[in-house]
């Protein structure tokens, strides 16, 4: 899996590249943990690109929602495509995340 990001403002968002499986779960810990600060609003994930997310990799977006959350920000989901938004819907992670369906739509959701 590829990870990207870039900042709008107060606001991070992290284009993701690839299947969201175990083998990259350390990476994406890593990576996203160095991107929240206190003073950001929030993380939007561009799952555009993600075909396939395993269990640990919903256990990791519940983790990074609650480091956001401690740190005083948000995280919101973006471009999740039918086959992941009914992952998220099964394991009834879908109430515990904010979606949205266009990227753009999501990061102006801070202002």
């Amino acid at each position: 899996m590829k990870i990207k990001h870039q900042d709008y403002n107060n606001v991070t968002v992290v284009e993701l590249h690839g299947e969201f499986i175990e083998e990259y779960c350390k990476q994406f810990q890593d990576e996203t943990s160095a991107l929240v600060r206190p003073d950001m609003t929030g993380i939007v994930l561009d799952m555009s690109k993600v075909p396939f997310i395993d269990s640990k990799g919903l256990e990791q977006l519940l983790w990074l929602r609650d480091y956001c959350h401690e740190s005083r920000s948000q995280l919101k989901l973006a471009g999740l495509d039918d086959n992941l938004a009914k992952i998220l819907e099964i394991t009834r992670i879908d109430s515990k995340l904010d979606r949205y369906e266009e990227l753009a739509e999501a990061v102006k959701s801070f202002t």
